[in-house]
């Protein structure tokens, strides 16, 4: 059988579902969980209400209002599913909530954004420490666990088994889906920039801003950085966050050439930044740094400026790239930091000790999948006359990159290694 064109209405209303999907998935999710205190049912009401919509849309027509109809029928889906469960003690007691929940969004009125308290819930301390972020990165911001484990450095049957366990867990102590109490907030504010700094470098990846859930996510990610320095305008680190992720987004344009080539950023051209968000994440690394606190975020937004400043100007300052590196080594034991560390030291003593320091760390099974680990030593074996092994590492980066531009970019530095001009670049 032919595979069917879809026509111009099941089009429409597969675009307007996506789009909702998109803008509002988390929402609805913290919406009905709020009240439930039943992640994974409400994940399955809605996903249930989106397969409804794709069936009723395209001869309907979408809705005035397509979330309001998403939580409608999410009710309905709920309801079914609990009166298949009516003998249980939780299905009692949950019926009734689903009534409160259409009173409190009527068909034509706002759906209150209740994504942050849904954020600062999953942060609970009855959670397990290491499934906190991937949770809320999975119910807040609709990624799938093969995603959130590459974004952790953990195999996707371990992350799926970790955020089911936590899901059960919300369920089964009714953990308050609230922004909990000031005094309460400081503790679980780590967790919370987390997730956002791991949603935000997965929107990273789509540095020509064409995929748009990647484009909705970074976006949603800002949006969520800035809420977090409302909430908390006097803590460092979530401004130290927003800088950093406004230093990183100012250069989105510069990222490709206008063929669509990977631009390093040592090449990018500084007229291309936008120099409002680098004004303003400047701003935001000078206030958290009058608190005297300094923190991961606050490390990294200051080793973004460092960059920004060496491109700007073409005065090396690798040697305080090198000493921040190592503070945030010291403050966080990141192997990531440590990897960046070893990159900037090659540019101060030599690629010989770059490799060196990078060697102290290669046996970190974390390291095994992470595709700018074995770029960088591709680039550093290649700078000491290692073509061999530099060919093999660079083979490995390759197979890990996702992104079609930064492969061809691999393969074009693999492609020189031997050729009689051959140099460090």
């Amino acid at each position: 059988m032919e595979n069917q064109v879809p026509d111009q209405s099941t089009q429409l209303a597969q675009n307007a579902a996506e789009a909702v999907a998109r803008r509002s998935y988390g929402k609805l999710v913290a919406f009905l969980a709020s009240r439930t205190h039943d992640v994974a049912a409400a994940e399955d009401a809605l996903s249930k209400a989106f397969a409804s919509a794709l069936g009723t849309w395209p001869a309907n027509g979408v809705p005035t209002n397509p979330e309001a109809w998403l939580l409608a029928v999410a009710r309905r889906k709920f309801i079914d599913v609990k009166r298949g469960d009516r003998f249980t003690e939780s299905a009692t007691d949950e019926l009734p909530i689903m009534d409160e929940i259409m009173a409190a969004a009527p068909e034509n009125s706002e759906i209150p954004d209740e994504r942050l308290a849904m954020m600062f819930a999953c942060a609970h301390p009855a959670i397990d420490a290491s499934v906190r972020a991937p949770l809320i990165l999975q119910v807040v911001l609709g990624l799938n666990a093969n995603t959130i484990s590459a974004a952790f450095l953990a195999s996707p049957a371990a992350m799926a088994k970790r955020l089911v366990r936590a899901k059960e867990k919300i369920r089964e102590t009714r953990i308050p889906f609230r922004v909990p109490a000031r005094e309460e907030l400081p503790s679980r504010l780590e967790t919370v920039l987390d997730a956002i700094y791991a949603a935000f470098s997965e929107g990273w990846t789509d540095p020509a801003g064409t995929d748009a859930a990647r484009r909705d996510l970074a976006e949603e990610a800002l949006y969520l950085a800035r809420l977090v320095t409302e909430l908390l305008p006097d803590e460092p680190e979530a401004l130290g966050l927003l800088a950093l992720l406004l230093h990183a987004e100012s250069r989105r344009h510069a990222r490709r050439s206008t063929a669509g080539d990977f631009v390093p950023l040592d090449r990018q051209d500084p007229s291309l930044w936008n120099q409002n968000m680098i004004r303003e994440a400047e701003m935001m690394l000078r206030r958290a740094s009058e608190f005297g606190a300094i923190g991961r975020y606050q490390l990294e937004a200051a080793l973004q400026s460092a960059h920004v400043d060496r491109c700007r100007t073409g005065k090396p300052n690798w040697e305080a790239v090198v000493t921040l590196y190592g503070a945030h080594f010291a403050l966080t034991g990141s192997p990531v930091a440590a990897l960046n560390r070893s990159v900037a030291l090659a540019e101060v003593e030599g690629p010989e000790a770059g490799l060196n320091a990078m060697n102290e760390i290669a046996s970190d099974p974390r390291l095994a999948e992470y595709q700018p680990y074995w770029a960088a030593r591709a680039e550093l074996l290649a700078r000491t006359g290692a073509r061999d092994e530099a060919a093999g590492a660079y083979d490995l980066a390759i197979a890990l990159e996702r992104d079609p531009a930064v492969r061809s970019f691999l393969k074009q530095r693999k492609g020189r290694l031997h050729s009689p001009s051959h140099s460090r670049e």
